[in-house]
C-alpha cells in the first residue's frame, strides 16, 4: 500500500470534527483557512462561529464596515488578514458574483491568498486536484524523506512543492490534503511525534533512521530586537481619553490605539511621548505618572509598551501621522478595536476604577 491509502484510511477514522468540515463551501473553507494561519485550531473555532453569525455569507462580509471586521478580529493577531479578508470578500462580491474561483490561478487574484490558501481552497471547496504546503506538511514531508537540507531555504521549499505535486492524491485531494495538515498537527507533532500512532510510520525514513527528532532542519533564528515603546492616555476637562486610528497600511493596520510611540536613543519616555504626540497629532500635553507597563511580542520583535497617564493642554488634534482620532469616554472603549498590548492598558484602567469604586 502507498502512504497516501494509509494517511486516508486513518484520515476516514480519526479526522477531528471540525466546523468548518460540515460542509465544503468554499466561503467556509476560506474563511477558516485565512484565520487558520499561524493560529492554533482551538483559538480559530469560536471566532469562525462569530464570523458565520455575523456574515453569513461573503456578500455580507463585504458590505461590512472595515471598523467591524477587525473589532471581530481582535485577538487574533496579524490583522493584515482582516483586511485582506474584507478586500478579497468586496472582489468576490462585486466582481465574481459571490463565487470563489475554482483554479489556483483564479484563487491567487485575490487578496491574502498565496499559494498554500489557494490550494487548500481548490482541493478542499472544488475537489481540484491541487497541492498544498504548510508547516505541519512541511514537517511530515522532510521526515518522510529524511531530508537533512534546510526546509527554509527558497530551493529546498520548491523542492517540496514538487513532492506535494507528485504525492497529491487525485482521487481525494480535499482530503488528502487536509490529513496531512491533520497528521502534522496531531501526530508528526513539531516535539515528540508521537510515532507509535502514526499511520504511515512504515513509510518514513526518518522513523527507521532515528531520525525523526531533528527533522526537519532549520536554521537558527536571529536574537530578537526589543524596543521601549510609549503610550498616552490623554484626558481632557470633559473625562474623555484621546484615541488613534493607525494607518491602514503596515502593522496593526485600521487598529485604534492610545497614542504615542518607540523612544529614539538619548530621550527619556515622557520626551519620547510628548514628541510622538507632537507628531502624530499636533497637541501638547503634561505627562503625568506611569499608569501600566506591558510586555508584548510581534513575529519579529518584542515592546514593552510605557503606558503614561496625561492632561490634555492645548493644540486641536489633527491626523498628521495617524488615520483618525477621537475623544471618548472609558465606557467607549469597548466600541472600538485595539490590538493585544493596548486591550491590556484597557483592562488595567478597568481594574483601576473597578478598584475606587
Amino acid at each position: 500500500m502507498t502512504f497516501q491509502s494509509d494517511l486516508l484510511a486513518w484520515y476516514d477514522q480519526h479526522a477531528a470534527a471540525l466546523p468548518w468540515r460540515e460542509n465544503h463551501d468554499a466561503y467556509r473553507v476560506w474563511l477558516s483557512e485565512i484565520m487558520l494561519q499561524q493560529t492554533q485550531v482551538e483559538t480559530v473555532i469560536p471566532y469562525f462561529a462569530r464570523f458565520l453569525t455575523a456574515f453569513p455569507t461573503v456578500h455580507d462580509l463585504a458590505r461590512a464596515p472595515l471598523d467591524s471586521v477587525l473589532k471581530l478580529w481582535e485577538g487574533l493577531g496579524y490583522y493584515s488578514r482582516a483586511r485582506n479578508l474584507h478586500q478579497a470578500a468586496q472582489k468576490v462580491s462585486q466582481d465574481y458574483a459571490g463565487q470563489f474561483p475554482q483554479s489556483v490561478e483564479g484563487l491567487l487574484l485575490l487578496p491574502g491568498i498565496g499559494r498554500y490558501t489557494a490550494g487548500a481552497i481548490s482541493s478542499i471547496a472544488y475537489g481540484q486536484p491541487a497541492p498544498l504546503l504548510d508547516g505541519n506538511v512541511i514537517r511530515v514531508f522532510a521526515r518522510l524523506t529524511d531530508l537533512e537540507a534546510d526546509v527554509t531555504q527558497p530551493a529546498v521549499k520548491e523542492s517540496l512543492w514538487n513532492l506535494a505535486e507528485q504525492w497529491l492524491d487525485r482521487t481525494r485531494p480535499g482530503d488528502y490534503n487536509q490529513s496531512l495538515m491533520e497528521l502534522g498537527r496531531v501526530i508528526c507533532k513539531p516535539r515528540a511525534p508521537l510515532c507509535g500512532e502514526c499511520p504511515i510510520s512504515q513509510h518514513c525514513k526518518a522513523f527507521a533512521n532515528g531520525t525523526q527528532n531533528i527533522r526537519p532542519v532549520k536554521k537558527r533564528k536571529a536574537a530578537v530586537p526589543h524596543y521601549d515603546v510609549t503610550a498616552g492616555m490623554v484626558w481632557n476637562e470633559a473625562g474623555k481619553v484621546l484615541i488613534a486610528q493607525r494607518p491602514l497600511e503596515g502593522l496593526l493596520g485600521g487598529l485604534w490605539e492610545f497614542p504615542g510611540g518607540k523612544q529614539e536613543s538619548g530621550e527619556t519616555l515622557p520626551e519620547c511621548l510628548r514628541r510622538e504626540l507632537r507628531e502624530e497629532l499636533a497637541i501638547e500635553v503634561e505627562v503625568g505618572e506611569l499608569f501600566t507597563v506591558v510586555q508584548h511580542g510581534f513575529t519579529h520583535f518584542k515592546i514593552t509598551l510605557h503606558a503614561f497617564t496625561c492632561q490634555y493642554r492645548s493644540g486641536e488634534p489633527q491626523a498628521l501621522g495617524v488615520r483618525d482620532w477621537a475623544w471618548v469616554t472609558p465606557a467607549e472603549l469597548e466600541r472600538y478595536s485595539f490590538g493585544k498590548a493596548d486591550r491590556e492598558v484597557i483592562r488595567a484602567l478597568e481594574d483601576r476604577g473597578r478598584m475606587l469604586l
